[in-house]
């Protein structure tokens, strides 16, 4: 089973449309793909009809159960999406508590590692949607992962936002015992306007080879796709989004642009 987490810590870059389009199209493909929503906003639980403010089960749970001593079973916490071989493990506004928690919790860091080792056997693929801030929740998602996915919007903003995302990472992951592959993803681009097409020829200049050599366009099917709650390879399948997510995704499984984090470029 492959883990791969999908974050960054400014919001609005295209995380949550990354984590639906790429495991829309692994589980078009064939694979058994798991979604893991870790952000309290809950946006990937809200995708697919269900609400963070009132669902009773969650990757919230999993934390609870370790807080009180109880064990549970992480395939009880799974809910359909209506995509065949596509299931979610639901985010609840709950998970917002957690860093004020932390402290007095122990075994806090490996929660989402140690339920994906129980559910090893039912999926192929398991991407992690997490929140734009470092936390309890994105140093479980970066323990549990083996490659990390950064979207990025092209826009000046979002490029401080990178800097300050590389810059925290390093010194989170300095306790891995293993490095962590991760590809920079342009999202969001627009080629009509000059903030765009700069952003991105500063961010391949800035980070060369991190930098997936494709980007993500701004794509109005994305929107049109939420609001029937299925993913954009369903919805959508021969879009331009799509398409582009279909190159990235086979570029990822090639590993041709994942480097290790300790080789993050200045």
């Amino acid at each position: 089973m492959k883990v791969w987490t999908i974050a960054n810590q400014k919001g609005g870059v295209g995380k949550t449309t990354t984590a639906v389009s790429l495991g829309g199209l692994l589980a078009v493909w064939g694979f058994r793909t798991l979604l893991v929503d870790i952000d309290p906003h809950g946006s990937l639980t809200s995708y697919f009809r269900y609400d963070p403010d009132a669902i009773e089960e969650s990757t919230y749970s999993l934390f609870k159960a370790v807080a009180d001593k109880k064990p549970i079973d992480p395939s009880t916490l799974l809910y359909k999406t209506g995509t065949e071989g596509l299931v979610l493990l639901p985010a609840s506004v709950a998970l917002a508590t957690l860093d004020r928690q932390a402290g007095r919790m122990d075994g806090m860091g490996l929660v989402l590692k140690r339920a994906f080792d129980r559910l090893a056997d039912q999926f192929d693929y398991v991407l992690i949607d997490c929140p734009p801030m470092l936390g309890v929740l994105m140093v479980n998602a970066l323990a549990a992962c083996e490659r990390l996915i950064i979207p990025v919007q092209t826009e000046f903003l979002a490029l401080k936002g990178l800097e300050r995302m590389l810059h925290t990472l390093k010194m989170v992951l300095k306790a891995r015992t293993t490095p962590l592959p991760y590809t920079i993803v342009p999202t969001m681009y627009d080629r009509r306007t000059r903030a765009s097409v700069d952003s991105l020829r500063v961010l391949r200049e800035t980070y060369r080879e991190q930098v997936w050599s494709g980007v993500i366009p701004i794509d109005t099917e994305f929107r049109e796709a939420s609001k029937v709650g299925l993913p954009p390879a369903i919805a959508d399948p021969r879009g331009k989004g799509v398409a582009a997510y279909t190159a990235l995704l086979e570029s990822l499984q090639s590993d041709q642009n994942a480097l290790p984090i300790t080789g993050i470029a200045r």
